[in-house]
């Protein structure tokens, strides 16, 4: 057994007792590492209700806010390589009617930068989709709104704007845009790990995007895209190899903005998803359907895990923090 190998099983034990105790249904964790061995291994089920599906490395799941660095960072900052746009340019270069009622409000002064290292002054949380289902009327809800500001958190609304800014640039909505090697939009529900029994559109999602804001604007910056462990692991290798992005927009993916983040990405801090024992050159982010990905670049490893833990409820204590935490020491060394 490869010394991959045995971290690995050693990596997997948090996941395989928390399906065990029923904390979540079920999930996946990949490794990559070395020179590109990867190892990928499936527990418990994709779906409980209506009906049992098992898990499978081949599941496809809603990655969430993973959507946020594997889809809309990359492009944001090649825009920004190819002088498309500034990263210190207010996104009024391309959103001239952001709060266009108000030429001195302080939205019109927020820049892609900011919005990447969510270091703007919008709320963590917004129910848009309460505001009704009309993709048009919801981007113009969004860019008009009077937003009161408050210390800078992470907050959707950043990614979305940033969405509204790459669908503005090339005339196409953000499912009519390709999302990737491996990634999709949508997934076959008998083939997609199951998320909330939703109440607000009255089904178990399988297959469909779970984030109510994505939903109701029909495609946005900051959740929606849909992959697989293998389709997540060939996107973190083309970072650590550098055949998936170049080798400055790698670096700004990895170039600190603050204590805890870089652009669009987390990086160590105490009590961050990856654990204790990730080293500086380590970057992740999660989703919160369950999601997860981590990549270390100083030991040309990443790992992600991939669950179901809000299936078929969120308002559940899954632990997932826990288990995140769990897998990333373990993956990094702890006995």
């Amino acid at each position: 057994m490869s010394p991959l190998a045995q971290l690995f099983d050693r990596a997997f034990q948090p996941l395989a007792a928390a399906v065990a105790a029923k904390r979540i249904p079920g999930g996946v964790l990949g490794l990559v590492g070395g020179n590109g061995e990867r190892i990928t291994r499936a527990i418990g089920s994709a779906q409980l209700v209506p009906k049992v599906r098992p898990m499978t490395v081949e599941t496809w799941f809603d990655l969430a806010s993973l959507t946020k660095v594997i889809f809309t960072t990359p492009r944001i900052l090649a825009l920004a390589q190819d002088g498309i746009i500034d990263l210190d340019a207010s996104l009024i270069s391309l959103l001239p009617d952001l709060r266009q009622y108000d030429a001195n409000a302080w939205e019109r002064k927020v820049t892609f930068r900011q919005c990447l290292g969510h270091q703007t002054p919008f709320p963590a949380v917004e129910p848009i989709y309460t505001y009704g289902r009309d993709r048009e009327l919801l981007r113009a809800f969004i860019l008009q709104r009077e937003w009161r500001a408050r210390d800078p958190v992470y907050s959707d609304i950043n990614f979305i704007l940033l969405g509204f800014a790459m669908e503005r640039l090339s005339g196409k909505s953000i499912r009519a845009m390709e999302p990737g090697p491996g990634f999709a939009w949508f997934a076959e529900p008998d083939a997609a790990a199951a998320t909330e029994d939703c109440t607000w559109r009255h089904r178990v999602l399988s297959g469909e995007v779970h984030d109510d804001n994505c939903s109701a604007l029909q495609g946005a910056g900051h959740a929606g895209l849909f992959g697989t462990a293998a389709s997540v692991l060939d996107f973190a290798w083309g970072l650590l190899d550098g055949t998936g992005a170049s080798e400055r927009l790698i670096a700004l993916m990895r170039e600190p903005l603050s204590a805890t983040r870089t652009h669009g990405w987390e990086r160590p801090y105490q009590g961050w998803s990856g654990g204790a024992l990730c080293g500086p050159g380590t970057i992740g982010h999660t989703g919160f359907t369950g999601t997860g990905l981590w990549i270390d670049f100083d030991k040309g490893k990443a790992w992600t895990l991939l669950t179901n833990r809000i299936h078929p409820t969120r308002h559940f204590d899954s632990g997932i923090v826990q288990l995140r935490q769990a897998v990333g020491d373990l993956i990094n060394g702890a006995q």
